[in-house]
């Protein structure tokens, strides 16, 4: 357990009990500059600057050397990914994203969510407002059913027959797109009324309970969850930080999971916004005719008879991807929180 609740829950011990936002933007500021964002030096502190510039070029220059580098949570994903879908040959690799805005302390995704200086944001997928006691996000849809929400890649664990069976090709092509999100998508709404907003994925560890501690006869236990979304998404993983917490940089080795086997459930979780793929065509994805189909695609409409046919009707799903193997991975086509907790 931290000494401080300062970075997984945003508990200080200040007059407020608040953490401080202008320290927050000042690390946002720094964070997009060693990412390499065009409009982060103009918005950073001269002092800060004159004294950081040169080890941030450094550091600019070495995650570019670094490139195809994951951290443990990712390299896990990617190895199961690969495993997985080995036999199918694809064209690509299943890679996560890899340059991201790490979101390593509670409340950054907070103050990312709306524009610097400002106290609304508004996209396709969500508005956001400043409030008295924090932010308010609403999400494009408030889903209330969960039919036809529900699909499975093929090849895993038995799938249930009130589950939608999908493919392996299928989902790998879905993941495909999934990583590589329209441009729009990945406008960070903090920099979003910059001449040149910065263009990034957001990335969280989530470390979630899942056998609490019984005093003198077993140790508390959590899984690992990576969390991906697209800039303009940032929002969703506020929600989710505020019920599960922020398990830190997932680069430390003090926050690998891998190392902590005492308390590792051993389960690895991997969650990727990705709501234009409900603008996605059947026949683009991949899936059969109506004419060639299983009966099974028959009945769960994982097929097409016009080649406009969208994919689930282009209405929001989530698809999974698990075997035994302990991994799984999730694509949420929408922004709807429910579907992210």
């Amino acid at each position: 357990m931290p000494t401080s609740l300062e970075k997984p829950i945003g508990f200080t011990t200040g007059a407020d009990g608040r953490p401080d936002p202008a320290a927050l933007h000042r690390r946002i500021r720094l964070q997009l500059l060693s990412l390499g964002m065009a409009d982060a030096p103009a918005q950073t502190d001269a002092a800060v600057l004159e004294i950081a510039g040169g080890l941030l070029a450094s550091y600019r220059q070495k995650s570019r050397l670094l490139d195809d580098y994951r951290c443990p949570a990712d390299r896990r994903i990617e190895s199961y990914l690969k495993g997985h879908l080995a036999d199918l040959r694809l064209p690509f690799d299943p890679r996560l994203p890899g340059q991201t805005f790490i979101l390593d302390q509670h409340g950054l995704a907070r103050e990312l969510s709306l524009p610097q200086g400002r106290d609304e944001y508004e996209s396709r997928y969500v508005k956001s407002y400043r409030v008295r006691n924090g932010l308010l996000h609403n999400p494009r849809a408030d889903r209330r059913t969960t039919q036809g929400t529900f699909h499975v890649a093929e090849g895993g664990l038995p799938i249930p027959s009130d589950k939608v069976a999908v493919p392996r090709a299928v989902f790998a092509e879905m993941f495909r797109r999934a990583v590589n999100p329209p441009r729009e998508l990945l406008v960070l709404p903090f920099t979003s009324a910059h001449p040149h907003p910065a263009e990034v994925f957001c990335s969280l560890l989530l470390r979630p309970l899942v056998c609490p501690e019984i005093p003198g006869v077993a140790l508390a236990r959590s899984m690992e969850i990576r969390f991906f979304a697209p800039g303009s998404l940032v929002s969703n993983l506020d929600f989710v930080e505020s019920i599960f917490g922020n398990a830190g940089d997932p680069m430390l080795p003090e926050n690998d999971a891998g190392l902590d086997v005492l308390h590792w459930t051993g389960h690895t979780g991997c969650v990727v916004l990705a709501p234009h793929l409900c603008d996605l065509t059947k026949r683009e994805l991949g899936l059969p005719h109506h004419d060639q189909a299983t009966p099974r695609q028959r009945r769960d409409g994982q097929c097409w008879t016009d080649p406009t046919d969208k994919y689930n009707g282009g209405q929001a799903f989530k698809l999974t991807c698990r075997t035994d193997a302990g991994v799984i991975v999730t694509l949420i086509a929408d922004n709807y929180f429910g579907y992210c907790k």
